[in-house]
């Protein structure tokens, strides 16, 4: 990369870390003190509106937003178009989920349903208006501003959504919280952010970005129903108790994989687009983000698989013991999640919608397949076939990569092993080590993970892993005694 992009990267980089632990910790907090005060049906019941809520969402962008970042040159028009015609169907999308309202309620067989969906369906409305605003600041990688907006979102929601649930609103809690959640992000974002759309509308200009949008609208709604049909699935299948043990785990699970992927995962897309003409600049920094993703995101999947019975009873109580397996099962599947994205990134950073829309055509067969074949055996049968898909689709991803800028599977593997391993190294001793007799949950949680962190860092050290030891340099640079200390 060039000095700037470089300097301009690493800013990015680092408030997107900060308001991904900052803002995912705050989240994590909250969820997990609504989960000690509320039950796990009423998680299930906002669980099974949560594949409505996000196609709603997803017809709200359309693909302009990814389409007005790609544009080198946007004009006045161009985003003033945008802004109009998605506060126009995110009145549509939600008109008419209020009016599908009864028929998903009867669906589920859970009138509780028709309210919490009219409700739930206004954070489409109030997400409008505030999507221009999150695209531009996107664009220009300024995540300083989004930290602070997070922020304010995340705690002032939580705070009234624990409020609520102290004082006997039960799901109602759930619900208010994300519509106030809406309400303050967006209303943020007219703050701090201070763009305000002109009397410009153009047909022309939408039709000239549509290519490129429509592909990824395409892309985007098979994605939206297909990652969220095994809650639809289960809701109906099965109990609102079930499926709030299902949802939970998940939630738990993807605290550590989204808050990594909102860290590096938005940040490399708009500079993969920036530096899209130099294929071999776009591997070096594929092969960057992969090492550091696999650095990371390796050893929290395998040491919370190994560690999920202690975590779960110490965090959300005995309760909640039904997801330990869920919560296991799918921080397997989570291992190849950023890396299956990084590569999907890549093919979106390139222009090439076409192919990115084959690969999640094929996923989501692949995912229809999984449930139609699995779900007589139940929800941990479902979850194993997730990680079989997610494999599967690496190896799709990784494919198209291999062609386009020359970095195919056998080489990203090749890459990659060396941190599975460590991390493979490391959860069979921080599984050993939950034999030994501890006094409670408690203790077991903080010795496992203390040694788990050791043991990964001194064999990361030991065998000089490229993404570790430039990591650590870069700690060290900021902290010199810690230098001192191991030299």
């Amino acid at each position: 990369m060039t000095g700037s992009l470089r300097s301009k990267t690493f800013r990015a980089l680092s408030w997107s870390f900060l308001e991904s632990i900052v803002v995912r910790s705050v989240q994590f907090v909250i969820g997990i003190i609504l989960a000690r005060l509320l039950l796990p049906e009423q998680f299930g019941l906002i669980g099974m509106l949560t594949i409505f809520i996000a196609v709603g969402q997803c017809f709200l962008d359309s693909g302009f937003g990814a389409a007005l970042i790609r544009k080198r040159e946007a004009t006045p028009t161009d985003i003033c178009s945008i802004f109009y015609f998605n506060v126009a169907v995110g009145l549509v999308v939600t008109s008419l989920l209020s009016l599908a309202a009864p028929w998903i309620a009867t669906f589920f067989k859970q009138p509780t349903l028709i309210p919490l969906t009219r409700a739930l369906s206004l954070t489409i409305v109030i997400n409008s208006l505030g999507l221009i605003q999150n695209v531009m600041l996107n664009k220009q990688i300024n995540f300083k501003t989004q930290t602070k907006i997070s922020l304010i979102a995340g705690v002032l929601s939580g705070t009234i959504g624990v409020s609520l649930a102290v004082a006997g609103f039960g799901v109602w809690s759930l619900a208010i919280q994300q519509v106030s959640s809406a309400l303050i992000r967006n209303g943020c974002l007219w703050i701090f952010r201070p763009w305000r759309p002109a009397l410009l509308f153009s047909f022309k200009a939408l039709r000239e970005m549509f290519s490129f949008a429509s592909r990824l609208l395409c892309v985007w709604f098979l994605s939206v129903i297909f990652d969220n049909i095994y809650l639809v699935v289960i809701g109906k299948l099965y109990s609102a108790a079930d499926l709030g043990f299902f949802t939970r785990a998940k939630a738990l699970r993807e605290v550590p994989t989204q808050t990594l992927w909102e860290m590096v995962g938005r940040v490399t897309f708009p500079v993969f687009a920036t530096i899209q003409d130099d294929t071999d600049r776009v591997k070096r920094g594929l092969k960057k983000a992969l090492t550091t993703l696999a650095l990371v995101n390796f050893p929290m999947m395998i040491g919370l698989a190994v560690t999920a019975r202690p975590l779960v009873l110490v965090l959300l109580t005995e309760k909640w013991a039904e997801s330990i397996p869920y919560f296991q099962l799918l921080c397997l599947v989570g291992l190849s999640f950023p890396v299956y994205g990084i590569n999907l990134n890549v093919v979106q950073a390139l222009g090439r919608a076409d192919i990115y829309f084959r690969l999640e055509i094929v996923k989501k067969v692949l995912i229809g397949i999984n449930i139609a074949v699995t779900w007589q055996w139940g929800i941990s049968a479902m979850i194993c076939g997730m990680f079989v898909v997610e494999i599967i689709s690496y190896n799709l991803n990784s494919y198209y990569t291999g062609i386009l800028i020359g970095y195919p599977m056998r080489e990203q593997l090749r890459d990659l092993f060396p941190y599975l391993l460590m991390a493979v190294l490391m959860g069979m001793s921080v599984y050993v080590a939950g034999f030994l007799p501890f006094p409670n949950n408690w203790t077991m949680l903080v010795v496992q993970i203390v040694s788990g962190i050791i043991i990964y860092g001194f064999l990361c050290r030991i065998f000089r892993l490229t993404a570790f030891m430039e990591t650590w340099e870069a700690v060290c640079d900021k902290m010199p005694f810690l230098r001192a200390g191991t030299a």
